[in-house]
């Protein structure tokens, strides 16, 4: 891997088995591109996307690590709260339903009853509250870009503490294998950019049709803010959180140190 490179990575594989699964059929898209014939532009705006200290740490940034920890804290705080108001007011819901739906008393000298004119609800008629979905918290994950290589070549997608740790020492084992331009090279080459869209390369062509070499400070921004959650954004490549998203990254490109 130091000199040849990767010809798939396990997730990748595992892409391929879960489209023959659900589609019975796989569309396909990814060159390998040498790093040297990348724009530095879209080296800056991953770097200043996913992994600000990727040159100075040794594949494990405790302190973003740490900021995710965190955040993830508050965003679980807020969900928790906000489900909590939400099953107090189905609660108060049931409960006004419940009193609406008491017969009234009968009253001893009623003569007679006058017919109940209303016109009799739609079939198609909406409830009166409808009950609200559960909030999830938006949790981030905080990973360098040597940690999520690591997951992508060798790593299945399961969330757990033993898979945690297999990540950190392949991490280290990359680390030790290879110099950061390599790993950059790799990832930027393998990384998914959408449905069936691996690497730099089919990424530039798909979005932007244009090669990797070519790309524009903004448009590699733009692939930037796409990474974490690129099956999602890859249907709104244009919407207004990713064009703000790139200005910011665009902002912060010149201060990025590249291996």
């Amino acid at each position: 891997m130091a000199v040849l490179a990767p010809q798939s990575t396990t997730f990748q594989r595992s892409e391929v088995w879960r489209l023959l699964v659900d589609k019975q059929q796989v569309a396909w898209s990814q060159t390998w591109v040498d790093g040297d014939r990348m724009s530095a532009n879209l080296k800056r705006a991953v770097v200043a996307s996913q992994d600000a200290g990727f040159a100075e740490h040794d594949g494990d940034d405790w302190n973003a690590l740490e900021k995710a920890r965190e955040k993830n804290q508050r965003a679980e705080g807020v969900a928790e709260r906000r489900n909590a108001e939400l099953q107090q007011q189905q609660q108060q819901q049931r409960q006004a339903s419940g009193q609406a739906q008491k017969p009234a008393p009968k009253q001893r000298d009623q003569r007679a009853i006058a017919p109940d004119t209303r016109p009799n609800p739609s079939p198609n008629t909406p409830p009166v509250s409808v009950a609200r979905r559960a909030v999830e918290p938006k949790l981030v994950g905080g990973s360098t870009i040597s940690q999520q290589l690591a997951k992508n070549l060798f790593l299945s997608g399961e969330r757990t503490v033993f898979r945690k740790a297999q990540e950190f020492m392949l991490t280290l084992a990359l680390e030790a294998l290879l110099d950061k331009r390599r790993i950059l090279e790799i990832y930027l080459n393998s990384v998914e950019w959408g449905e069936g869209v691996f690497g730099a390369q089919a990424a530039a062509r798909h979005y932007f049709r244009t090669d990797a070499a070519r790309l524009e400070a903004y448009s590699a921004a733009r692939l930037a803010v796409m990474l974490p959650a690129p099956k999602r954004f890859e249907k709104a490549p244009g919407s207004a959180y990713i064009s703000g998203r790139a200005a910011t990254i665009v902002a912060r490109m010149g201060a990025v140190a590249l291996p």
